[in-house]
């Protein structure tokens, strides 16, 4: 087994594991489906490319966390995890942050995925235009996210409000596209160098 299937092989044993402990008594079931779904439909899709394009180990470290804060949110729905409770009392805001954990990580780890598609399937130089494109890939994957959620209010109605998770913010959606925004920017001025070094290691692996 190779090195980037070993990494997959831990991240699906991850995310098994998020998955069973979040569901088996979660807050609000239909908020845990609506908040899991990413991870679940993400983890096939990886599956079915390991062998034409493996991406980094940095990569599926940073998808794994991911879909474990995902599931965290899933589990007792953004407005009410423990951890950000914890961070509420120890800073004295005003409402629980988990769920702008969630949406830094929204932009924080999607742009290392698309620098690495950009770079290794595409050819991109490693200058402002790829800083460019990864930033605005996250902005415009963190809008679509604020569409559909959007959408589910819509259809659910009263239904979705565990789903939205605004905690009376009526500025949250833009909110959330910022701390996505500001996450691409983080990963990408803090991981560049990491991550080029890790995606040498798949190459050199993959040329063996």
């Amino acid at each position: 087994m190779n090195e980037s299937m070993r990494d997959l092989w831990l991240l699906t044993v991850a995310w098994a594991a998020g998955l069973i402990w979040s569901g088996i008594a979660p807050y609000d079931r239909g908020t845990w489906v609506a908040e899991v779904a990413p991870a679940v439909i993400a983890l096939p899709i990886l599956r079915m490319t390991v062998e034409r394009f493996p991406f980094s180990r940095l990569a599926y470290v940073l998808i794994c966390i991911h879909g474990l804060i995902l599931m965290g949110g899933a589990a007792y729905t953004y407005a009410r995890v423990p951890l950000g409770f914890w961070v509420q009392d120890l800073f004295e805001l005003s409402r629980n942050p988990y769920d702008k954990l969630g949406h830094f990580a929204q932009g924080f780890v999607p742009a290392i995925v698309a620098r690495e598609i950009l770079v290794r399937a595409f050819g991109l130089k490693r200058d402002w235009l790829l800083v460019f494109l990864v930033v605005s890939i996250c902005g415009s994957i963190s809008g679509a996210y604020e569409i559909i959620e959007w959408s589910a209010a819509l259809v659910a109605g009263e239904g979705a409000v565990e789903f939205l998770g605004t905690q009376g913010d009526p500025w949250d959606t833009q909110a959330d596209i910022l701390y996505a925004f500001i996450g691409a920017g983080v990963a990408l001025a803090t991981l560049s160098r990491l991550h080029d070094r890790s995606m040498e290691r798949v190459i050199a692996n993959r040329a063996i």
